[in-house]
């Protein structure tokens, strides 16, 4: 189902929080919880992974995970700040000890000059600490291409958090 490489990238996120003790969320957008799916993919992965909220609509975003509508507004879905909001609101919306968010523009249509296809912010939030958040351009490769390497740079921002 997932690539060699995502699950080499899931197996060793979750040995990593295994490791340490630590429960992880998802809070997707584009990616539509397949974050989650290649966490849950690998077998065991349940002492690890505590839930993942697909928040594909701005209002899924406020509901689920208390994103600010003056976010929304003022930044839009796909920006740095909800992805911050997005990984926080994972975080304090349930037992993890470290979360992700992805919010992007998977294309084929819904770009514009300043937010083109393939723009995906990456957040990630771990107990005690400010959430983050991280700009990728992946371009304009196609939808599953940027929804795959999505998920790539998720699980490899986990690992780095992890490590």
């Amino acid at each position: 189902m997932f690539s060699d490489t995502i699950n080499d990238l899931a197996k060793q996120t979750l040995n990593l929080a295994r490791a340490r003790g630590m429960m992880i969320a998802t809070a997707e957008s584009c990616t539509g919880g397949l974050i989650a799916g290649a966490l849950t993919s690998i077998a065991g992965s349940s002492d690890v992974v505590d839930r993942g909220f697909v928040t594909y609509t701005n209002a899924a975003k406020q509901q689920m995970l208390d994103v600010a509508a003056v976010s929304l507004e003022q930044f839009g879905a796909v920006s740095e700040t909800v992805a911050k909001e997005m990984a926080y609101g994972a975080l304090v919306n349930s037992m993890a000890d470290i979360t992700v968010s992805v919010t992007g523009i998977a294309g084929p249509g819904g770009g514009s000059a300043e937010k083109p296809v393939g723009l995906v912010w990456i957040g990630v939030c771990e107990q005690g600490m400010a959430p983050e958040a991280f700009e990728h351009r992946f371009g304009d490769i196609g939808r599953d291409k940027i929804r795959e390497k999505t998920v790539e740079s998720a699980l490899k921002l986990l690992i780095e958090r992890l490590s």
